[in-house]
């Protein structure tokens, strides 16, 4: 099994990056699917989930900025970063989880089933 992130970087206050994590080893279209990350000095945070039919669920302070999408076709899940802020430094993971349950109650971060290493978004103040 494997989850690869890319895309992160360092943009400036009120720009925009696009995640990628290209998944393998597992039935990748079944699974609750997201993001999640951990900035410096704050505690790990659910990012954006996408449940197996598509229905996502959003961390209040990402609303209307980020979106989370997957091609099933390409085993590749996203998250499109817009309006970004210096709170939004952090490094980003991409997780996996068997149950529905999970995306519905937005626990990715502590119950997945699989993680990705991360990858390091930073917006300087």
């Amino acid at each position: 099994v494997q989850l690869v992130e890319s895309g992160g970087g360092s943009v400036e206050a009120g720009g925009s990056l696009r995640l990628s994590c290209l998944v393998s080893g597992f039935t990748y279209s079944t699974y609750c699917m997201g993001w999640f990350r951990q900035g410096p000095g704050k505690q790990r945070e659910e990012v954006a989930l996408i449940d197996s039919d598509g229905t996502t669920l959003y961390a209040d302070s990402v609303k209307g900025r980020f979106t989370i999408s997957k091609d099933n076709d390409k085993n590749t899940l996203y998250l499109q970063m817009n309006r970004l802020k210096p709170e939004d430094t952090a490094m980003q993971h991409c997780a996996a989880a068997r149950s529905r349950r999970i995306c519905r109650a937005g626990t990715l971060a502590i119950a997945r089933n699989y993680v990705g290493q991360g990858i390091q978004v930073t917006v300087p103040s």
